[in-house]
């Protein structure tokens, strides 16, 4: 089968969030999938297959080394740009549809970016002041370094907290995480940065390097209690040694989240 690997979020390989991808998996069985995505060791691994729906160009599954996800944002804007590559064709040029857990996801062609349109959060609003302070302990932060938090669950189960600057979350050190193990944080950049956030993500295996659904989330919390403007930059995987750039933008009722794409790996999987 072919096989790509492609390297989300960056415009240059190694800095960015890389994403397995296998084209026409539809004769692998459940169990090929989650063995070969437990053994690639990346944060998530996805496989092509021919849709369900007459409306969607292709169907895509995601799975963690651990279990299956119903979205993520870099593994959506990876395939992708694999599909693309591998000489995929959408029935509509510069926009493609994606099949998926959480139903259908657009992509569009901006310029030489990917954007996919952030899907509607399963889970909104405050954080129970109990929640906050778990999540504190947690972060090793106390609760008054945190501004504001908000659900943003839209398939990985996000939890999102805003601290009062971007150098705060680059100094967190976090501990072991209780039952809210999926945790986002995100604070503003100096004025003249080049970014207008720094973020970063938290699961139970560790520290997320750049996490498109996570964006997705902050941007429907921050644009809409206009604390954000409709369009910008944030920066993730700075404390990695990464350099993820996430653009962000608005546009009538839907906020798009795209990235540039570098397709680092194309060959083929024996499976």
């Amino acid at each position: 089968m072919r096989f790509s690997q492609v390297d989300v979020f960056s415009d240059e390989l190694t800095l960015g969030n890389p994403v397995a991808v296998v084209h026409d998996a539809d004769g692998l069985t459940d169990d090929q999938m989650r063995a070969f995505a437990r053994w690639t060791n990346l944060s998530e691994t996805t496989f092509l297959l021919a849709p369900t729906d007459p409306s969607a160009d292709y169907r895509v599954r995601i799975f963690t080394t651990y279990r299956e996800l119903p979205f993520a944002g870099h593994p959506t804007l990876g395939s992708a740009r694999a599909w693309l590559s591998a000489g995929g064709t959408p029935q509509e040029a510069g926009r493609l549809v994606q099949e998926c857990g959480v139903g259908l996801v657009t992509v569009r062609e901006d310029g030489g970016r990917l954007a996919f349109a952030a899907p509607p959060r399963r889970r909104s609003g405050p954080v129970s002041e109990g929640d906050v302070l778990e999540i504190c302990a947690s972060l090793g932060i106390e609760p008054g370094d945190v501004v504001d938090a908000e659900w943003g669950d839209n398939g990985p189960g996000w939890v999102m907290v805003l601290l009062h600057d971007a150098d705060a979350v680059l100094a967190l050190e976090p501990g072991a995480f209780g039952a809210l193990d999926k945790v986002g944080v995100v604070g503003p950049a100096p004025e003249g940065s080049d970014v207008a956030f720094e973020v970063r993500a938290f699961f139970p295996s560790g520290e997320d390097p750049v996490t498109g659904s996570l964006h997705a989330a902050i941007g429907q919390w921050l644009v809409g209690a206009g604390r954000a403007p409709t369009s910008y930059v944030a920066a993730q995987g700075t404390v990695l040694g990464r350099r993820g750039r996430v653009h962000v933008s608005q546009d009538g009722d839907t906020l798009w989240v795209g990235g540039d794409t570098v397709v680092g790996i194309a060959g083929d999987v024996a499976l």
